[in-house]
């Protein structure tokens, strides 16, 4: 069951949180580094501990003091090259094979793409909502996603878009 929620990413219980970084592991937006902030100085230590990830990349910590048992870490850009479509449906793509491949039941992504000078937010979007109703299709773990937004913008923007991608087939 994929669903939208209108919260903050730290602040949800699930398994599994998902947090957009650069291949540098920075945050690459407020979401982002919220949730580290958050999560505390354990999780950005094990973090750092990994080194530079490449590009649709994804990797799982502890969630530290998050409500959530992990982190799962996608990278999304890297300093050579900007987040597009295509990076963000390739970390999508790899931090939900890492969750299927630990079994986690439960997961809450932020809108991947969606920012400020980036991808344009219904091509974002629907990147996102295709992926997860493929994933979500073929049963694999985990079959709980919360999309976090943090707008009634975004809520309508995936709302409708579930629902239309959703009734076609996708």
């Amino acid at each position: 069951m994929i669903r939208v929620t209108e919260d903050r990413l730290e602040t949800i219980a699930v398994e599994a949180v998902m947090r957009a970084i650069g291949s540098d592991l920075a945050p690459v937006n407020a979401v982002s580094r919220d949730v580290a902030w958050a999560a505390g100085a354990d999780m950005e230590e094990r973090l750092l501990k990994i080194g530079p990830l490449p590009l649709g990349g994804a990797v799982i910590t502890p969630a530290g003091d998050l409500p959530a048992d992990f982190l799962i870490h996608v990278v999304v850009m890297s300093e050579d090259e900007p987040q597009t479509p295509m990076t963000v449906r390739r970390a999508m793509k790899n931090g939900l094979r890492r969750a299927s491949d630990w079994a986690i039941d439960s997961l809450a992504v932020p809108p991947l793409g969606l920012g400020v000078g980036l991808v344009e937010p219904e091509e974002s979007a629907r990147v996102l909502v295709e992926i997860l109703l493929s994933h979500v299709g073929e049963g694999q773990p985990p079959l709980d996603v919360k999309i976090a937004v943090e707008s009634t913008y975004e809520a309508d923007l995936f709302e409708r878009l579930l629902g239309e991608m959703s009734r076609d087939g996708h």
